[in-house]
This record gives structure tokens, C-alpha cells and sequence, in this order.
């Protein structure tokens, strides 16, 4: 039994069981240019951001709460380059985001070789051109 929805990338939901996840990181990557001054430190002036990367990271029990198809859903749409947007329960948008990496560390196999344990990443990294709310209301997500 599927839990709640708390976060979606695109038409995956992310649930309290099932497809769920365990920690998300945000990193945010910003360029400043250094200007040669005399006589004082050296100015910096902003560029604009570089990247924006999001991890999620999460752990499923395939057996007994699903969850695997979501995954392999979600490496079809990275293998294929289509973005995703990231939305979570609260409302809050992430943006648009292109899957650059699923990781998978299965284990305690069964004798048919299906996995009890899947303890997963992903790697995302936001659109140009797309804002997240934060960006435009200066709220923290």
C-alpha cells in the first residue's frame, strides 16, 4: 500500500511507502569575476548562477512495498533526455530538471535474482531558464 504524496519528479510520485526517498541535498553553484583594482583587494562581480543540482537519495523494498517501477521509470526518462519537473507536497517548485544520473546498489537477491533491497540516487540538475519558487518570491525551499 502506496502512502502519501510527497514530492513528484514529473509523473513519478515520491511516497511516504513505496517509491519513497530519505534525504535530498540542493547545491547551488554561483560565479563572481575578479576585477584587478589598485591600491585595494580585487572587486568581484557577480556573473550569474552556474548550476543548480539537486540529489535524492532513498532506499526501497521492492518486495514488499513497490517502488522499483517508478525508479526504472525514472532511468528511462534520463536515458531518453526528457526533463522533469520537481514539485514537492507544500506546493513548492523546483523547476525543470534533466535526470544526469541514477545510482543503484541492490541486494539480499532472492533465488530468481530480484533484489529485497534497493538503495538508490539520483542527480539532478535544473533547466536554464527555468525558475524555482524560491527564485521568484525569495523564500527558502
Amino acid at each position: 500500500m502506496a502512502g502519501p504524496v510527497v514530492m513528484a519528479l514529473g509523473p513519478f510520485p515520491f511516497q511516504a511507502h513505496g517509491f519513497g526517498f530519505t534525504g535530498l541535498q540542493r547545491s547551488l553553484d554561483t560565479s563572481w569575476a575578479e576585477l584587478e583594482t589598485v591600491g585595494r583587494l580585487n572587486a568581484l562581480q557577480w556573473t550569474g548562477p552556474k548550476s543548480e543540482v539537486v540529489t535524492i537519495s532513498g532506499v526501497l523494498f521492492p518486495r514488499e512495498f513497490g517502488g522499483q517501477t517508478t525508479l526504472d521509470g525514472i532511468r528511462l526518462a534520463a536515458q531518453n533526455g526528457l526533463p522533469l519537473m520537481l514539485v514537492s507536497l507544500g506546493g513548492r517548485i523546483f523547476g525543470r530538471h534533466a535526470v544526469q544520473r541514477v545510482d543503484e546498489d541492490r541486494s539480499f537477491h532472492d533465488r530468481n535474482g530480484t533484489a529485497g533491497r534497493n538503495a538508490y540516487s539520483l542527480s539532478l540538475r535544473r533547466l536554464s531558464g527555468t525558475l524555482s519558487l524560491s527564485a521568484l518570491t525569495g523564500v527558502s525551499v
